[in-house]
């Protein structure tokens, strides 16, 4: 008896130490991207992966937008994701790209889905408590897209009667209520979406900012951008909190493209026309 007790406690040991050891494997997994045990840091799992996915948008056009005919996400965002890619592991092809939008970037950053989000995304205070942001790589501005022949001029003519239309999740939902009080704000999941409605007369303008307004101006010139800007919009690349070391690479990366001319040629590349006219 007293030998088959001893037996049992042994293996009960045994099992709970089996146990034990399976849950750190796969919390190892889960902390460094899976298959990278042993990597300290987020820059260090990227590193051994030689790769860096990023979160960008797939309907922003200009910014991130997939071409149907390739299958390709193209745009300034897309670019520049490239040529960050070059500067940190020598090679503009080392990227991944994964489609988020407005209310899903921070989530699959933070659920580890992703290593950085490069996905036309306002620096504010509010998100700063979620993400740490590189320098800003884009100076945008809120602004109200209209139909050419609209009456709507800017802020002022946003009043009682009035529907403006904007995405979920953004910055720019939040700046028009506080901007327009009077107008009625109809949300929607993504810009595609916001730029149909306003197509077929769900609202009498859109607001996002300039940057992404400009894509649908340039996509329908029969649409032109109103009014300025009444916000400042500057844009950042976000990391998950505390990763210093990937943040520090890409804001040197972020230099190196700027002060070397890569920056200037992308910018040239698909912000070139004054879509206000």
């Amino acid at each position: 008896m007293a030998k088959s007790k001893k037996f049992l406690k042994l293996a009960f040991i045994s099992l709970l130490t089996v146990a034990m050891l399976a849950a750190c494997g796969t919390n190892a997994e889960k902390t460094n991207g899976g298959g990278n045990e042993g990597a300290k840091n987020a820059l260090e799992t990227i590193k051994k992966r030689d790769k860096i996915i990023f979160g960008v948008k797939n309907d922003t056009r200009l910014f991130g937008l997939k071409n149907p005919s390739t299958g390709e996400v193209e745009g300034f965002d897309i670019d520049i994701a490239k040529a960050l890619a070059k500067q940190i592991l020598g090679d503009e092809s080392k990227v991944e790209f994964k489609e988020v939008t407005s209310k899903t970037r921070i989530p699959l950053l933070q659920k580890g889905d992703i290593d950085a989000i490069i996905a036309t995304m306002t620096i504010t205070e509010e998100r700063k408590k979620e993400v740490d942001f590189t320098d800003v790589y884009f100076k945008a501005g809120q602004s109200l897209l209209v139909k050419k022949d609209s009456p709507i001029k800017g802020l002022k003519d946003l009043k009682k009667g009035t529907t403006v239309l904007a995405v979920k999740g953004s910055t720019s939902s939040q700046n028009i209520r506080e901007k327009a009080p009077e107008a009625k704000v109809l949300e929607f999941e993504n810009y595609a979406e916001a730029f149909t409605a306003l197509k077929s007369g769900q609202g009498d303008a859109l607001t996002t900012d300039n940057a992404i307004l400009y894509g649908m101006a340039d996509e329908d010139p029969s649409y032109h951008i109103v009014g300025g800007t009444f916000t400042d919009e500057p844009y950042g690349i976000a990391v998950r909190k505390g990763e210093k070391e990937l943040l520090d690479a890409l804001n040197k990366a972020l230099k190196t493209i700027k002060s070397n001319g890569e920056y200037d040629k992308i910018y040239k590349k698909w912000i070139k026309k004054d879509f206000s006219k």
